[in-house]
């Protein structure tokens, strides 16, 4: 099981949320099997969405991050909860490119740059919040980054990394996010710089076992950070029949009697988590009651 603690600066002027996410990446690598460079793009987004979800008001709340890039890969899709539990799947699990020019798995390659990172807040209202930029890198970290300038008007520095192993397990996984909050001064924003540029990769921070505390309080050295909240975290999804029956009766009847009269039973599966639920023909007759 991960861990995540948020912290905050002495003066209250910057906060940073640190996560070791590599227990929930692996189960993410186990149920969708992917090739290393689809593991380490939905991992990613899978750890900012985790980081995100807990910056919501209740545990009940999510946030869904969509990033459509037009890569090999097609959509990836991260669902993070209050709580900072995840899930998540992609188009295409099996994307095998080369190395990029830094001989790093090439996420920006297999996401692609031609498209845009959607981000929908579901906060029990009557319609949930959606938010959505250009994608300006495909590495999944700068474009979170991109979003909270642009759409939310807050500065904002989010890591990310994941590692995977020649056998494609799942190494080491984590990021953080820091973000000024109003009243920060130039020499605030200066040595945050300092820091952050200083930081070796997230993905190597967690590998040689820094703690997500040790990862937030590399970022604020010099700021007297202290620990605002600690969760657990993990790949968990929340799919059950029921859900999977008001999916079905949504279609409408017509095509739940077409369904009934060509297939003896149907199998409809979970793409977060792969779950298959079987639906005989007499129960598609009573769901269309």
């Amino acid at each position: 099981m991960g861990k995540m603690v948020r912290t905050i600066s002495e003066n209250g002027g910057v906060i940073c949320c640190a996560v070791d996410s590599t227990d929930a990446v692996a189960a993410m690598e186990q149920i969708h099997k992917p090739s290393a460079v689809a593991t380490a793009a939905l991992g990613r987004l899978l750890t900012a969405a985790s980081m995100m979800g807990t910056m919501l008001k209740s545990p009940k709340d999510s946030i869904t991050l969509r990033v459509e890039g037009k890569g090999p890969i097609g959509s990836l899709i991260a669902v993070g909860d209050g709580s900072g539990n995840v899930k998540g799947y992609m188009g295409n699990p099996i994307v095998e490119l080369p190395l990029n020019n830094h001989g790093k798995l090439d996420v920006a390659g297999a996401v692609g740059t031609d498209g845009f990172l959607y981000v929908i807040r579901d906060m029990g209202m009557k319609e949930p919040y959606v938010g959505q930029v250009p994608l300006v890198s495909g590495e999944i970290a700068e474009d979170i980054t991109s979003y909270y300038a642009v759409s939310e008007q807050i500065p904002t520095v989010c890591g990310l990394g994941v590692l995977v192993n020649p056998d494609l397990t799942v190494r080491a996984a984590g990021g953080f996010l820091v973000q000024l909050l109003p009243g920060a001064t130039d020499e605030e924003i200066d040595l945050l710089e300092r820091n952050i540029n200083a930081l070796k990769p997230v993905s190597q921070m967690i590998e040689e076992g820094m703690t997500p505390q040790e990862i937030a309080f590399a970022v604020l050295e010099g700021f007297t950070p202290n620990v605002l909240d600690e969760y657990k975290m993990d790949y968990v999804c929340d799919c059950t029949r029921e859900r999977v029956e008001r999916a079905l009766i949504s279609l409408g009847k017509q095509e739940l009697s077409e369904m009934a009269q060509e297939e003896e039973q149907i199998e409809v599966g979970c793409q977060f988590c792969d779950k298959k639920y079987v639906f005989t023909r007499q129960d598609l007759k009573n769901l269309m009651k």
